[in-house]
């Protein structure tokens, strides 16, 4: 089997086993130096320079690409909008919530809410945590 055809391999293995391994950003960002290291190969590099370009390429890739992508990933909460920034806020219950509703207030405004598991019953005057925002209702939980 020629070089080339061994990091064509390489690369479509890696990349598909990222596609196993989500979050990780490793084992896909390996098919790009395996890629072009098939390149090498295929204009007749040796294969002691297709590894060594592998090698550096998945230093630089997983050293430098990782960390922008894991970033991009993660937004931080400063930076959500909207109802998505009122998950993990803090409220307090004004109404009882039950699975009929009730209210809550949520930075000064006041929410309709329901809690998060069906059959919990959260009093007036319990602090709570946003778990998740639906239309206009808060799911809150203790």
């Amino acid at each position: 089997m020629p070089d080339w055809a061994v990091w064509v391999f390489l690369a479509v293995a890696f990349a598909a086993a990222e596609l196993f391994t989500p979050g990780l950003f490793v084992l896909g960002l390996l098919a790009i130096p395996a890629l072009v290291a098939a390149l090498l190969a295929t204009l007749g590099s040796g294969l002691a320079v297709q590894l060594l370009v592998f090698i550096a390429g998945s230093i630089a890739t997983i050293g430098l690409v990782r960390p922008i992508a894991r970033r991009h990933v993660r937004m931080p909460a400063q930076l959500r909008t909207g109802t998505a920034a009122l998950v993990g806020v803090r409220a307090v219950v004004l109404e009882r919530v039950d699975d009929s509703g009730g209210r809550v207030k949520i930075g000064g405004e006041e929410w309709t809410a329901r809690p998060l598991f069906e059959g919990q019953v959260i009093d007036a005057g319990t602090r709570v945590e946003v778990a998740e925002i639906r239309g206009a209702t808060a799911l809150d939980f203790e």
